[in-house]
C-alpha cells in the first residue's frame, strides 16, 4: 500500500525553510533599521544560520536585500473585515486589491526585484518546488475576503475562486498591465476591478446551476 503523502501539503521540511526564510528577512530588516548596509556574514549571524544556509535562499545580498525592504507589513484580516462590516463579497475583495496595489505602489522597484529573484530561485529550484519558499499573502486575505460565501459554494468551487482570483490579485498581474499591455495605473485599476467581478459573478453563476 502507497503512503505517499498528499500533494500540496506542507512537510515538516518545507515549514522550516520558511521559519529559515523569514528569520532571514526580518533580520536583515532589523539591521537596515540602524541606517546601514549589512553584510551577508552580520545577516546570517543575527539569524542564527550559517552564511552557506543564507545562500541557499539568496542568491545575493542584493537579492536579501532587496526582499527585506519590501517586508512591510500588509493589514490583516480582522483589520480588512471588522466584525460589523457588510457582508458584500465585492467590496471585500475590493479592500483586498487596494490593500496590495498600495504596497505595490509604494514599493514597486523593490517589488519588481522580489519577482526576479523568486524566477531565478524558481529556475534554481527546477522539479523541486519544496525548495521554493516565496511568501504567500494573497491567499489568506483572499479567503477573508470570501469567508461570507463560504457555505453558499461548494468545497472545490470555493477553492478555485480563491486560487483564479490570487492570479489578478498581486505584482504579477501589475506586471502584465503594465509592462505587457501598457496600461496606465487608472485603466491597469479598471481592469483588474472588472475581472474581480467577473470571476466573483462567474462563481455565483456556478453556484445557482447547482441548485
Amino acid at each position: 500500500m502507497s503512503h505517499a503523502r498528499p500533494r500540496g501539503r506542507p512537510t515538516r521540511r518545507s515549514n522550516q525553510r520558511k521559519r529559515t526564510r523569514k528569520d532571514l528577512l526580518q533580520a536583515a530588516s532589523r539591521l537596515m533599521k540602524e541606517g546601514r548596509r549589512p553584510s551577508f556574514e552580520e545577516i546570517a549571524d543575527a539569524a542564527m544560520v550559517s552564511r552557506a544556509t543564507a545562500y541557499r535562499y539568496f542568491p545575493s545580498l542584493d537579492a536579501l536585500l532587496a526582499e527585506a525592504s519590501l517586508d512591510v507589513p500588509l493589514p490583516e484580516a480582522e483589520d480588512l473585515f471588522p466584525d460589523d462590516q457588510p457582508e458584500d463579497l465585492l467590496s471585500r475583495l475590493e479592500r483586498v486589491d487596494a490593500a496590495f496595489n498600495d504596497v505595490i505602489l509604494e514599493n514597486e522597484t523593490q517589488v519588481r526585484l522580489m519577482l526576479v529573484h523568486a524566477l531565478e530561485q524558481s529556475v534554481r529550484a527546477g522539479d523541486d518546488k519544496t525548495a521554493l519558499t516565496r511568501r504567500n499573502r494573497r491567499s489568506p486575505l483572499i479567503e477573508a475576503a470570501l469567508a461570507p460565501a463560504r457555505d453558499q459554494l461548494r468545497p472545490a468551487d470555493f477553492d478555485r475562486l480563491n486560487k483564479a482570483l490570487a492570479v489578478v490579485l498581486g505584482p504579477e498581474a501589475m506586471v502584465v498591465l503594465k509592462d505587457v499591455l501598457l496600461l496606465d495605473e487608472t485603466e491597469a485599476r479598471e481592469v483588474t476591478r472588472w475581472a474581480i467581478r467577473a470571476l466573483l459573478e462567474a462563481a455565483r453563476q456556478g453556484a445557482a446551476s447547482q441548485e
